[in-house]
């Protein structure tokens, strides 16, 4: 009876451990990444668009969109960071695809989206922030170049097998790892996720989810098309 309560008592302090050191709920599945040929998770965004109205401090609406609505008969790039006005994705990862978004376009890419766990509300901050070219147009979704998708829920990122907890690091919560894809009509052609992943990373890792290793990937798609 003493080691039954001893053991019992030690499982009751593993338990007390692990959830100590996450609050946030852990899934598996939601750790295991998709890969090249796989197809994206079918999720719902809660986005807000442009409509017309006398409000001019909040000319919008809610609308809620698919993964089809994004993804579906286009061929896309898309990247995902872990957080709206964090130092990397502010300096460098948001810019570097804002910049090449043409030569992207004239390497046979549809649009450009930048997706990350974030609100609405905060993205379209982060964006006007960023100093990106709002899309006036009533119906938009937001920006004229790169398209900022919030993922507030986490429910795309969970479905991508790339959901990272930083709590005790950073104290972002729930966000996404850092990576790059290209989609092809909702299947992913090429993928670029940074190494080392864990929870509560210290390491940031930004090697192969840039731009420009974007870019070099669609230019030798291309030439290999020749």
């Amino acid at each position: 009876m003493k080691i039954i309560t001893q053991t019992l008592s030690l499982l009751l302090l593993l338990q007390a451990s692990c959830a100590a050191k996450y609050s946030h709920k852990v899934v598996k599945d939601w750790e295991k990444a998709k890969k090249e040929g796989d197809k994206l998770p079918k999720v719902e965004f809660l986005t807000r668009t442009r409509i017309d109205a006398d409000d001019v401090e909040n000319p919008f609406d809610w609308k809620t969109l698919t993964t089809d609505d994004y993804f579906k008969g286009k061929r896309v790039v898309l990247f995902s960071l872990p957080g709206a006005f964090t130092p990397t994705c502010s300096n460098t990862h948001l810019p570097g695809y804002e910049n090449a978004y043409e030569d992207m376009k004239s390497l046979g890419i549809d649009e450009v989206y930048c997706l990350s766990v974030n609100d609405a509300f905060v993205m379209r901050k982060w964006g006007l922030d960023q100093g990106l070219e709002e899309d006036m147009t009533i119906g938009s979704l937001g920006f004229t170049k790169v398209k900022l998708i919030p993922d507030g829920a986490s429910h795309f990122t969970r479905g991508m097998g790339m959901s990272n907890v930083w709590e005790s690091n950073r104290g972002f919560g729930e966000r996404s790892w850092r990576y790059s894809m290209v989609v092809n009509n909702g299947v992913i052609e090429k993928m670029f996720i940074e190494p080392s992943r864990v929870h509560n990373s210290d390491p940031d890792p930004f090697e192969v989810s840039d731009s420009g290793t974007m870019l070099d990937y669609l230019k030798s798609k291309v030439n290999d098309e020749l």
